[in-house]
């Protein structure tokens, strides 16, 4: 039987290697030893002078995995130095992955490629029974690593486990110890939301050996002082202050319900003068399965338009037709934002609506990467010609279809708003009515107006991007990065079928026939001068429910197999859970996910749904569900920010760069030689209410309007301020999870497919 060593009170000190599963691994920690206290370092924060005089703080250390190589000094830190630390200062030593290959090389063990990488991939790891797997049984376990160690001949290291990987990589050292020093290391992921058996008894048996140790050398713990507060922060998760909601301010929602079967988000759009190009319009449409809601936001002229630009001190508010600019100071535009919606909170609307109002647009691949990693974008030095990184509108009247029930919510934030709901719900009320025949066709329209001249486009160059797929192998190889997601644009010169016609406009059919061809769950259609977004998208990314007892749920979709005959729900699921390829995609995403939201709400997140093949309109997709809740105590005022703090954190979306993600942007931004813009950031709401609703900036299309003489003019319906282009230029993004199983040529293929379900949308096409 195990007898447990009481760890409350104690305290361990987490080293991290910039990796995107530390926060799992802390959580595993706390877990497996109740009631400790984790603090989390980052591995260049100090040098080990500076922490010496601090470890007998702490009654243990865990050095986490992290991308690199052991042998490089920029990759490891402090690390190294801590497996030669004086016997004065020696504390038990946990390592994962890169931590166990830093350990082991520091006492004589040589450092190997494997001639097959495993990222992502469940092996059964042998071990004795013994020291860190006493009583723990039959280990599956996930691993994340193209180099491994030797230990052959090494007189310090005693091997603990190993993987017989046969005729790919032979028997791989899995664990090993230290035979006089407290140090033991895995080389599996044992927090891994796959690993099996691997993980938590590992570590509890971890404690039990360092507490042995501990009480044998007579090695006293420090109590926790304010010099060590200082220097080491907080730990691990740090309850974080609300900030402060003013009294008194709420505003009432003000809702009317209308029968409308039969009704469509277009019809109504139309209704609302989306054909007049002039005007900014936002439309967030369920055009498919399962979808449930749309929201039309209905603008005025003084409704309040919000931009903002990588690399600007201000944000730019628009109403009325009038510009301003805010300084951000000290702050971000993150904080920005959310005081912004702190003093716009509402209260009073139908629950079960999601949106109530509230603001409405995209945010920008780049905005997340200056969050993680900052840097200038490539070849960028103002924001003449390019899509804001912040695109948002605060709605104040807006309607909700209710595709489901049949059901339309025309809501209003505005007092004394009686006469706006009346005419808007009569409106609703004579949209089925309209006879079928009364519809023209998207295609016919465009047909009838189009151009005698096909559009023109231009993929990304074959060669280039094939090479760029090798390049990024060879950096999973050395041990960089598990996934890379690269990505490349495809350009659209599309003539204008009308000029000088306002009541006409070309990208609201292009959305509709995109619509009707490739219909998804995430479909929008954005129209915030000087962008216009189209977007077909499949993935959700990221939900948030109102308080009170707020849950913040992420659904990566990685695998995906497009509709055809014979392919039935059999033929699908082994495609995609039967691939050892397409679940480790899916694997590293869910595991990067349960990180971000770790890092946020603490140690409340769990694994709902894990790599279930769904049924939508046109493809199977692979989908995994996780979903992540503040602890009990904490439900209040800080709520109201959550999911935009989860969402803040968690950019740009992980099934978008690989992992780890921050040293996969960086890599990424060597290989992409262009800014991604809109593509592969999010779209969605932050409801009044604090729920809100963001999905992936995917199988979209966006475009510039560089001729608009006043980028932030909301309402202005004066077309001869706007210079007649002879074409618009559109922008549509693709690529694929780069693996070390990746075949180049497959890839290439699959990006092209990617490019191809959009293309469709602009009917005959020509390829420059």
């Amino acid at each position: 039987m195990t007898i447990t060593t009481p760890a409350a009170g104690s305290r361990i000190l987490f080293i991290d290697s910039y990796d995107s599963f530390t926060y799992n691994l802390a959580a595993l920690c706390r877990k497996s030893i109740p009631g400790c206290s984790v603090h989390i370092l980052k591995n260049d924060n100090l040098s080990i002078g500076e922490l010496c005089p601090y470890l007998d703080h702490f009654s243990a250390l865990v050095v986490g995995p992290g991308p690199g190589s052991p042998d490089k000094d920029s990759d490891v830190g402090l690390v190294r130095d801590i497996w030669r630390l004086a016997d004065d200062h020696l504390l038990p030593v946990f390592g994962v992955c890169l931590g166990l290959q830093s350990f082991a090389m520091e006492f004589g063990a040589k450092l190997h490629r494997l001639n097959v990488v495993k990222h992502g991939q469940v092996s059964t790891i042998h071990h004795n029974g013994m020291d860190i797997f006493a009583g723990v049984g039959d280990v599956a376990a996930v691993r994340y690593h193209s180099l491994h160690v030797s230990v052959d001949g090494c007189d310090d290291i005693e091997a603990l486990a190993w993987a017989d990987d046969g005729e790919e990589n032979g028997k791989v050292v899995m664990a090993a110890k230290h035979r006089s020093k407290p140090f033991w290391a895995v080389q599996y992921h044992p927090e891994s939301v796959r690993t099996e058996r691997g993980g938590e008894g590992v570590l509890r048996n971890f404690w039990q050996l360092a507490m042995a140790w501990t009480r044998k050398q007579r090695r006293a713990v420090r109590p926790w002082n304010a010099a060590a507060e200082r220097l080491m922060g907080s730990p691990w998760p740090s309850p974080q202050p609300p900030r402060m909601l003013l009294p008194g301010l709420s505003t009432t929602v003000t809702a009317r319900t209308v029968e409308a079967h039969g009704i469509t988000p277009t019809d109504v759009c139309e209704r609302l003068g989306v054909c007049n190009d002039s005007m900014d319009f936002v439309l967030l449409d369920s055009a498919a399965q399962p979808g449930r809601f749309s929201i039309v936001g209905c603008l005025t002229k003084s409704s309040t338009k919000i931009t903002h630009y990588v690399g600007d001190d201000h944000v730019n508010l628009c109403e009325s037709g009038t510009m301003r600019s805010e300084t951000l100071g000290a702050s971000t535009i993150w904080d920005w934002l959310a005081d912004f919606m702190r003093s716009r909170r509402a209260e009073g609307g139908v629950r079960d609506v999601p949106f109530w109002g509230g603001l409405i647009g995209f945010l920008s691949y780049e905005l997340g990467t200056e969050t993680l990693t900052p840097c200038t974008p490539h070849g960028v030095e103002d924001a003449s010609g390019r899509n804001p990184d912040v695109n948002l509108v605060f709605i104040e009247r807006s309607i909700v279809i209710d595709t489901v029930s049949g059901k339309v919510y025309i809501q209003t934030l505005l007092p004394n708003d009686e006469a706006w709901l009346q005419e808007t719900s009569a409106l609703v009320k004579d949209c089925p009515s309209r006879p079928e025949s009364r519809r023209t066709s998207p295609a016919k329209r465009r047909k009838k107006s189009a151009s005698t001249s096909p559009p023109v486009v231009a993929l990304p160059d074959r060669e280039q991007y094939i090479s760029r797929i090798r390049e990024a192998k060879e950096y999973l190889f050395s041990g960089d990065s598990y996934e890379l997601c690269l990505t490349a644009p495809t350009h659209i010169s599309v003539p204008k079928a009308v000029r000088g016609a306002p009541e006409h406009s070309s990208s609201w059919e292009l959305y509709k026939v995109l619509r009707t061809r490739n219909p998804a769950p995430h479909s929008a259609y954005i129209r915030l001068h000087p962008s216009t977004l189209l977007s077909s998208s499949p993935e959700r990314f990221l939900s948030y429910s109102r308080p009170p007892q707020s849950t913040c749920q992420l659904r990566p979709i990685k695998g995906t197999v497009r509709k055809a005959p014979g392919i039935t729900r059999a033929v699908a699921e082994e495609a995609l859970a039967g691939s050892v390829k397409e679940v480790a995609e899916n694997l590293m995403i869910v595991d990067l996910i349960r990180h971000d939201l770790h890092g946020v709400v603490g140690e409340d997140v769990e694994v709902k749904q894990f790599c279930k093949v769904e049924e939508y309109k046109t493809v199977w997709q692979l989908v995994s569900v996780v979903e992540g809740k503040l602890p009990s105590g904490e439900h209040g005022p800080r709520e109201m920010d959550l999911g935009w703090e989860v969402l803040r954190r968690s950019l740009p979306p992980g099934s978008m760069t690989g992992a780890p993600k921050k040293r996969s942007v960086e890599i990424l931004r060597t290989l992409e030689d262009h800014p991604r813009g809109i593509y592969s950031g999010v779209f969605g709401y932050w409801d009044v209410g604090g729920g809100g609703d963001w999905s992936v900036t995917i199988r979209s299309c966006f475009k510039h309007d560089s001729s608009a003489t006043s980028a932030h003019s909301v309402a202005s319906t004066d077309s001869s301020t706007r210079a007649a282009s002879a074409t618009e230029q559109w922008t549509l993004g693709a690529g694929g999870a780069i693996t070390a199983l990746s075949d180049p040529e497959a890839e290439w293929e699959e990006m092209i497919v990617k490019v191809e379900s959009v293309i469709r949308a602009f009917g005959e096409v020509e390829f420059s």
